[in-house]
């Protein structure tokens, strides 16, 4: 078998090199994945430029998200059987509840994730993925997809039918959360650059769109949209905090998901406070999490979107593509 390794974080494509090694046997409590395909996110560029703000172990086997099928098993690992289709969580400890040190180890950081051809994996750190996807549909799901799904329902009251609903740009977590929306009934805002990403949105079921390369003032833009209301949520993955309060509804939540830049406008408490509004940080999620996110695309038969996918022999051209900011949906890696 073949795995990718990076020597260390911070090392770059130039870090990232190909070994061979003999396929592992699974132990108590272990399945051995055949992995189908991987695929990266923004979480993939900075283990690779250093700045991933959690510990990355040398000579890791990168990309948190894969999916693939079970080989074999070791004793006890009743809930996965030899011939699931299963994805893998990006933090294997964190089954239920909420967010604790406990659960910091990661896939892909300071555990050895998915780029490689077999994976051996606790069976209770895997999920089914829903029927219908391709593996490589599936593989886009760990990292951002889950993400997505917390920052719409991960603060118990959650997205209700007749919300509405902003998401930013088109990376993977703000494709996500517009499909997701709309599926929980609720009225979705989307904000991007250009006329192309704009109309795309709107085929994705985006109810309005706001081009901030013609109108800069998105919170603006998100108040008249709302009759002056404001949104009822807003998944902030740019880190344009200070905006989200402006286009937030009293006592609304902003989920804040991650940030572009290395700075940003600071946040002024008192418009916070003003607003009344609930602001999260959300860090992917958990394994019960992601499984009742499969549970609603499943049943509305939801399909990720897919700019481009690479064979495992050209993932290296696949960071390139994805680092050039270019993508509209998720790169994906297979491996078949």
């Amino acid at each position: 078998m073949r795995s990718y390794h990076l020597s260390h974080s911070g090392a770059g494509l130039s870090g990232l090199t190909v070994r061979e090694h003999d396929v592992p046997t699974p132990g108590p409590g272990q399945a051995l994945v055949a992995v189908r395909a991987t695929s990266l996110s923004f979480r993939e560029l900075m283990v690779l430029d250093g700045t991933y703000v959690l510990p990355v172990k040398p000579d890791v086997v990168p990309l948190s998200d894969g999916a693939g099928e079970v080989v074999a098993t070791g004793p006890d690992t009743g809930s996965v059987r030899v011939g699931d289709r299963v994805a893998a969580t990006l933090f294997p400890s964190w089954q239920d509840g909420p967010f604790a040190v406990e659960h910091v180890a990661q896939r892909g950081g300071s555990l050895d994730g998915m780029l490689t051809e077999y994976a051996l994996i606790d069976a209770d750190s895997l999920v089914t993925v829903p029927a219908h996807l391709t593996y490589e549909e599936a593989a886009t799901l760990p990292c951002v997809a889950v993400t997505a799904w917390n920052a719409l329902t991960g603060d118990g009251a959650g997205v209700r039918p007749g919300d509405t609903v902003v998401v930013q740009g088109s990376g993977g977590v703000s494709l996500f959360a517009l499909l997701f929306a709309k599926a929980l009934g609720a009225r979705v805002i989307a904000t991007t650059g250009g006329t192309a990403k704009a109309a795309r949105l709107r085929e994705l079921g985006a109810d309005a769109v706001v081009d901030y390369a013609a109108d800069p003032d998105w919170a603006g833009a998100v108040r008249s949209l709302t009759g002056g209301r404001g949104a009822d949520r807003v998944v902030d993955v740019a880190g344009l905090l200070h905006e989200s309060v402006r286009a937030i509804a009293l006592a609304g939540t902003i989920a804040c998901v991650g940030f572009t830049g290395r700075t940003a406008p600071p946040l002024d408490p008192h418009a916070l406070f003003a607003s009344g509004a609930t602001l999260r940080s959300v860090a992917v999620g958990s394994r019960a999490q992601f499984t009742d996110m499969n549970a609603l695309i499943e049943a509305h038969g939801l399909r990720p979107v897919v700019d481009r996918v690479f064979s495992f022999d050209e993932a290296v051209d696949a960071y390139r593509h994805y680092a050039g900011g270019t993508a509209f949906g998720k790169v994906v890696i297979s491996h078949s």
